[in-house]
């Protein structure tokens, strides 16, 4: 991991983010859009880290803090996405304990993460690092 350095992501990390949102999560991605939504990052909810291999953009982790009536606040994992040719490197990992840093230096307790059914190799990430599955959802969105 020496050679893997983690920070908040700036506007020229723009590009990067569409980019592995594109190709590898498989996302269509309009580079307009994620340029305006990290100029409205608001650090106190939310923040989005960037992992550079060899000064290469190799992922990026979106967190923010979750709050829901009935439980106490979380921060919930968005958009965790590594380079498929940077996978296994640890880099996913690191993306995830600054991620929970940021959490735990607002006060934050616990880790929320949504994964996909079919992306079972993220399942078997989560677990790795010690989240537990505790119920499957059916995601439901309505175009207004």
């Amino acid at each position: 991991m020496n050679n893997i350095s983690v920070r908040k992501a700036s506007l020229s990390d723009a590009a990067s983010i569409c980019e592995i949102s594109s190709h590898d999560l498989g996302y269509e991605c309009d580079l307009a859009l994620v340029k305006a939504k990290i100029s409205m990052l608001n650090d106190e909810r939310e923040c989005v880290f960037v992992a550079e291999f060899e000064g290469v953009v190799a992922g990026y982790i979106h967190v923010e803090k979750y709050d829901v009536l009935y439980y106490e606040t979380m921060a919930n994992l968005l958009g965790l996405a590594v380079k498929d040719e940077f996978q296994k490197m640890g880099i996913g990992k690191a993306l995830v304990l600054a991620s929970e840093d940021w959490a735990k230096s607002h006060g934050i307790k616990l880790m929320r993460v949504n994964s996909g059914m079919s992306r079972s190799g993220a399942h078997e990430f989560n677990r790795h690092l010690g989240y537990d599955s505790e119920k499957q959802q059916i995601r439901f969105m309505k175009k207004l």
